[in-house]
């Protein structure tokens, strides 16, 4: 809540004076109506892209981490564990975002046809309570998870994989119908599942080539996008099993010899189901909620030179004949916001060379408007050979800058925290020493706010310089940003949730120059307030 700064109160406040504004009513709470909050909201502010005469500064790329459930990987821990333990390891990964300057997070909620959240088509998640059974925690996490984001002004992008029905193992059920939940999908819908590969490795998959099977899983998934309030639907590289070799066949040629047009080969159908789930995903997301983003991370190579002559300079799987997923069908025909290949190979690597492949990628999003963010493989650091150089994430990270790069993803949460041979903090210092506000999508809604107005400032608990303000009339922001005047540049020192209190971490000894802007919930910035100067006393 907006305060009046006193005079008089010690030194441990601020003196402040704002330019180019006129005398105002006394202030009123962010959102309250009548006489004194419309009093306290003058129109004016600074020109766009201004503070004052300086110019706004602000790096604009999305910066993230997958945070993995799957089998335990990153979170939660160990499964089973209790509701505190729970929200005290995933606030712990908040803080690590943060510490890092990310301003989003992935997060597994569907790794194996379950769910993190209480789901009319699928059952709890093994690797939250332990079992797959209809018993569930007892609260709900998604909730939590997509609040706790939110709160420290975190994009919640919901990580789904879609066709994978079981997962193999000790804690799995594998292909074995009588350890599924007795609600599970697959257990009433035998001619949904397909086993793959054979062994104990075995799982069930959807049938891709099922119609009702495909509606079940996207039904599933777009629950938890009515549900709650997240920022993005993420899928992986995950949707025909990857070939596992040794006679190992998946089983679909019944589904094939039903359902395909005769003129089909087995490949062009697969790719087929594949493009039609990555469509009408699209489509239904946008009309449920037009602001959600839509992104997909697949495998880093869609096909080799040698093979087709738009193919990359590689000599790898190709995604596009061994998982049937025509990742550039989807990004030229605009049915995603964003694609995050996983270019997890290092720079002049033989097969695959990093340096070669991400221009590939630049190429193939120019002019789409789908963004492109790059999977960085945090978990190789310190490897043999060219991964045992700290430095080659950081070098990764200085070579997209010299392309349409519009952030990074990094895998994943455990590894960013472990910062082997300091590979992260080397990246982090030269990248992401500042915060960053996420890259605008123009296709999505925009209602950027009007200019705010900064009114008072003091000095918080831990030294913090808290800026007392008022929005400004038109849409209300969603989240904030604040900028610090030095020289003719007015640099981001801070982001926040509309509802948080907006301050400099890291104030200077001195006068300082302050201007603060709205942001809708897509990242569309209205113009900043004006300039407004604290005086240390």
């Amino acid at each position: 809540m907006a305060a009046v700064l006193l005079a008089g109160l010690g030194a441990g406040l601020w003196r402040a004076a704002t330019f180019d504004l006129p005398a105002v009513a006394p202030l009123a709470a962010p959102g309250a109506s009548g006489p004194a909050a419309q009093a306290a909201r003058p129109a004016g502010g600074s020109p766009p892209g201004r503070c004052g005469q300086a110019d706004l500064r602000a790096d604009r790329e999305l910066r993230g981490m997958w945070l993995t459930t799957v089998e335990n990987i990153d979170f939660p821990s160990r499964p089973g564990l209790s509701e505190a333990q729970v929200k005290k390891e995933y606030l712990g990964w908040l803080d690590l975002a943060q510490q890092q300057h990310h301003n989003a997070i992935f997060v597994h909620v569907r790794p194996s046809g379950d769910a993190f959240w209480p789901s009319a088509y699928a059952p709890w998640s093994q690797w939250l309570t332990g079992r797959q059974d209809g018993a569930g925690p007892g609260w709900d996490p998604m909730a939590f998870m997509v609040r706790t984001a939110h709160e420290r002004n975190l994009e919640f992008h919901a990580w789904f994989n879609p066709y994978r029905g079981t997962q193999p193992g000790p804690n799995g059920p594998g292909a074995d119908f009588a350890k599924l939940a007795p609600d599970h999908p697959l257990r009433r819908h035998r001619d949904w599942a397909i086993a793959y590969p054979d062994g104990k490795r075995a799982r069930l998959y959807f049938d891709p080539g099922n119609p009702q099977a495909r509606r079940y899983v996207e039904d599933s998934m777009l629950e938890a996008v009515r549900k709650y309030d997240v920022d993005g639907v993420h899928f992986d590289d995950f949707f025909y099993p990857y070939p596992e070799g040794g006679g190992n066949t998946f089983h679909d040629e019944a589904s094939f010899a039903r359902r395909a047009d005769t003129s089909m080969s087995l490949a062009q159908w697969r790719r087929d189901n594949v493009n039609t789930l990555v469509r009408e995903m699209s489509e239904r997301i946008k009309q449920i909620k037009p602001w959600v983003k839509f992104g997909i991370s697949p495998f880093g190579i869609w096909r080799n030179k040698s093979t087709d002559p738009d193919g990359s300079d590689t000599r790898g799987l190709q995604s596009y004949d061994a998982i049937y997923a025509d990742t550039r069908l989807w990004v030229r025909k605009g049915w995603l916001d964003y694609v995050v290949p996983q270019l997890y190979w290092a720079i002049g690597f033989g097969k695959a060379d990093y340096a070669k492949v991400l221009p590939w990628w630049s190429d193939l999003v120019r002019g789409t408007g789908v963004q492109l963010w790059i999977g960085q493989a945090d978990y190789r650091v310190g490897e043999r050979g060219d991964w045992s150089d700290p430095a080659e994430l950081d070098r990764q990270l200085t070579l997209n800058e010299r392309y349409a790069v519009s952030g990074s993803v990094h895998f994943s949460a455990k590894q960013v925290r472990a910062d082997r041979l300091d590979a992260v903090t080397r990246y982090r210092d030269h990248h992401y020493a500042a915060p960053a506000l996420v890259p605008v999508m123009r296709r999505l809604p925009a209602r950027p706010p009007g200019p705010p107005r900064i009114a008072a400032a003091h000095t918080g608990p831990d030294g913090e310089l808290v800026l007392d303000w008022q929005p400004g009339t038109g849409p209300e922001p969603v989240s904030w940003a604040l900028y610090r005047v030095s020289g003719a540049a007015a640099a981001l020192v801070a982001t926040g949730r509309a509802g948080a209190t907006v301050a400099d971490p890291h104030p200077v000894d001195g006068p300082a120059t302050y201007c603060l802007a709205g942001l809708d919930r897509s990242g569309n910035e209205g113009a900043a307030s004006a300039a407004f100067r604290a005086e240390g006393t």
